[in-house]
Parts: structure tokens; C-alpha cells; sequence
């Protein structure tokens, strides 16, 4: 989400630009994240991991390309002429909100959360994502 605010900024969005650094910069945090967590549990074991143990740290992380399917589909059907621009990153932009929303839902259900709780979880979750990108925003300005 941050990345597709910053860059969407401004009235020449290229859908097919946005698109490829939206990839991108997913693929290099799964990248960071796996890696990150790899050297984590090869400290707290002791020991180098195995393939099979890389490989399981790997698909824990899959969740963060997962996330950005949608967002980036949305920014192609833009750049094939399928979606205005605006109305891509729009689109990208509501999947991401809504998936941070189902995201504190998930979490309220694995903790046995109540109603208000749940809806806490959610907003928190809501909250924390938008000032991220909000954050990213201006740095990108």
C-alpha cells in the first residue's frame, strides 16, 4: 500500500511502472523477511539450516507476496487499458485496506477475541497500516 501511494503521487501514473515497482519492492522484503528469519532460527538452533528448513522459513513468508496479488493485478488491468489509472490504484489501495482488516479479524479469531475486541484488533490493525503508509507518503515527497 505505502508503495503504491508514493507512487501514484502526481497526475502521470504509468499503471505498468507502478506495477513493476510494486513487485519488486515485495519480492525484496519476502526477500528480507526470509532471509531476516532464516538467520534467526539458524542462531537459535546453533546450526546453518537445511533446504528443507529454508524452505519451510520461505513459505511461512509467502503471506507477503500473497498480499500483493490483487493490488498488482489491478495495476495491470490499468496498464492494459482494462481499468482507468486512478481507478487501479484505488482498487490496489481498498484490497489493501481490506486485507489489513482481515488480517486483525484473523488474528482476533486465533486469540478468542470478543466482539469489542475483535473490532479493536481491527482497527489497530487498520491504524498501524495507514500510518505506514501515510509515513511513506511523505517520505516519498
Amino acid at each position: 500500500m505505502a508503495t503504491v501511494t508514493a507512487g501514484s503521487q502526481g497526475e502521470d501514473t504509468n499503471a505498468w511502472r507502478l506495477a513493476v515497482v510494486v513487485a519488486v519492492t515485495v519480492l525484496v522484503l519476502w526477500i528480507a523477511h526470509v532471509y531476516s528469519h532464516g538467520l534467526a532460527e539458524s542462531l537459535d538452533r546453533r546450526r546453518r539450516l537445511d533446504r528443507a528448513e529454508f524452505g519451510a522459513v520461505a513459505r511461512r513468508e509467502l503471506g507477503i507476496p500473497a498480499a500483493a496479488v490483487a493490488p498488482i493485478a489491478a495495476l495491470v488491468l490499468a496498464a492494459l487499458g482494462v481499468l482507468g489509472e486512478q481507478t487501479a490504484v484505488w482498487l490496489a489501495l481498498g484490497v489493501g485496506v481490506g486485507t489489513l482488516a482481515v488480517q486483525g479479524a484473523r488474528y482476533a479469531a486465533v486469540e478468542r477475541l470478543r466482539r469489542t475486541g475483535t473490532l479493536v484488533a481491527i482497527a489497530l490493525n487498520l491504524f498501524l497500516g495507514l500510518v505506514v503508509v501515510g509515513l511513506k507518503a511523505l517520505l516519498a515527497h
